[in-house]
């Protein structure tokens, strides 16, 4: 009789794993730029385990940039973007895009910088005027300051979408392109080493400097048909964030997934990455957002009230 109900017992504590295995849900992310300011917050609460505590498998895969993480979305190949440019993504919106914004990614932009190499006759900003200069992608936080910077200035650049930060960093290293971009930690390394020479940072546009520039965001009928699903999931974001900022141990999950040093991490978590700018809970400076949109063209007259509303859905903290 024991060994009978030791085996019974046995074999319902097995089911009852099985069966909490299977209710986690399931979630397609595209993340734009591999190993980029706040990209790998989502890969390290799925390696540390807190999507898991959510109940939540995370299956991300990694584009170049906002142009390809729409493009994902709005096919359904992604149900979740993170780090997508806030400017396309309320373009795409407005052409009738199926995608909401259900966070911020980034606010102020002191991440992207833009380098020459060390020996470049390109000294200043002003200098790069008619000079090709490097973006990712089409709708990108990085197009829209080279655009900005452009304004700001006075000048006219040659702008280029080049990709992701690693095949920029070519491409200049090789003189294809005078100007590259990239965000930290990726070219921290080349910064102290002497390769490369930062010509500005995002944050040195003055509209920029309090704006959130990427967002999160979902595909509309995965929200609205998950709803409760996305709202763990931004539980679980948020206590990803606070985890990555609060320890030593943080700092190294950050720099394993990007790729880089401990130091390095921390350099980038410090000056580049700040927990203030990867805060998802506010869209920041909306009035700046539809300013920019429409003079850039991502738009032809702002958003109502109602759009806006409608577009940005962020589930609120517990």
């Amino acid at each position: 009789m024991f060994r009978k109900t030791m085996a019974t017992l046995a074999f319902l504590s097995v089911a009852a794993l099985s069966a909490g295995a299977q209710a986690e849900d399931h979630i397609k992310i595209a993340a734009g730029g591999k190993g980029l300011g706040e990209t790998e917050i989502v890969a390290i609460g799925q390696k540390q385990g807190i999507f898991a505590k959510h109940g939540i498998a995370l299956d991300v895969f990694y584009t170049a940039g906002t142009g390809e993480t729409i493009q994902a979305i709005v096919s359904g190949a992604a149900d979740l973007g993170v780090s997508v440019g806030v400017l396309g993504v309320v373009g795409a919106y407005a052409k009738n895009a199926p995608l909401r914004i259900i966070g911020a990614s980034y606010t102020g932009d002191s991440n992207l910088f833009w380098y020459v190499k060390s020996d470049s006759a390109i000294k200043e900003p002003k200098d790069a005027a008619g000079k090709t200069v490097a973006y990712s992608t089409n709708g990108s936080s990085a197009n829209n300051v080279v655009l900005q910077m452009q304004q700001y200035l006075g000048v006219k650049f040659a702008p280029t979408a080049t990709g992701a930060a690693p095949a920029t960093l070519t491409q200049v290293m090789t003189g294809q392109v005078d100007v590259g971009w990239s965000g930290a930690p990726f070219g921290v390394a080349q910064i102290a080493s002497g390769e490369i020479r930062v010509l500005w940072r995002a944050s040195d546009v003055p509209a920029l400097a309090s704006q959130t520039s990427r967002v999160l965001i979902a595909n509309t009928a995965f929200l609205d048909g998950k709803a409760e699903l996305v709202g763990r999931f931004m539980d679980a974001y948020r206590e990803t964030v606070d985890w990555i900022y609060s320890s030593a141990a943080g700092a190294q999950a950050y720099g394993d997934a990007c790729g880089v040093s401990l130091e390095v991490a921390k350099q980038t978590l410090k000056d580049f990455v700040t927990k203030a700018s990867a805060d998802p809970d506010a869209v920041q400076d909306l009035d700046g957002i539809m300013t920019a949109s429409t003079e850039l063209k991502y738009l032809s007259a702002p958003l109502s009230k109602g759009q806006i509303a409608e577009l940005i859905q962020i589930p609120p903290r517990k």
